[in-house]
């Protein structure tokens, strides 16, 4: 069955080392096995970088912002406005269904993806924004963590589409 949807790459995100503000970029170049240059994944000096995990590029929909923003939903009920790159993942999109994208392969402009796991929320970025309760409020949609199959140069722009298994 061939799932029909497109979304779209609205911001890429990079921080050379945790904690450390994270910088928009215009175009950004995705390296098999590595990540993103200059990402804090890709030199290995991310929060979790010491774990097993596949964490080359991180994706979240731009619709959770904006649910948080409205509080949705209501329970746990906080409203909480996030700019694009407070909440630590490389690639904001927008119509793009990330939590089916498990064990999938798409394509983000000339790069292809596979979402290997869910992202799960830690308290860390409650202390590293001083925003209480997001924890909560990002459960079961904090984004998606992908491996890179194919390397290439993504813009904000690019289209998102699934590929075929």
């Amino acid at each position: 069955m061939t799932q029909r949807w497109s979304g779209e790459l609205l911001h890429i995100h990079i921080a050379p080392a945790a904690s450390y503000e994270m910088e928009e970029l215009a175009e950004a170049r995705l390296i098999v096995g590595k990540g993103i240059e200059g990402d804090r994944y890709f030199f290995g000096t991310g929060t979790y970088s010491p774990k097993p995990d596949v964490r080359e590029v991180t994706l979240i929909e731009a619709e959770v912002l904006e649910q948080l923003a409205a509080g949705e939903p209501k329970v746990p009920g906080i409203k909480l406005n996030l700019a694009p790159g407070d909440h630590r993942r490389n690639l904001t999109t927008r119509g793009v269904p990330l939590n089916h994208l498990i064990g999938q392969r798409f394509r983000v402009g000339e790069t292809v993806l596979w979402g290997a796991r869910l992202n799960f929320p830690c308290k860390y970025i409650e202390e590293l924004l001083g925003a209480p309760r997001l924890f909560d409020g990002l459960l079961n949609r904090s984004g998606l963590n992908c491996a890179i199959e194919v390397g290439g140069v993504i813009r904000p722009g690019d289209r998102i589409v699934p590929m075929e298994s």
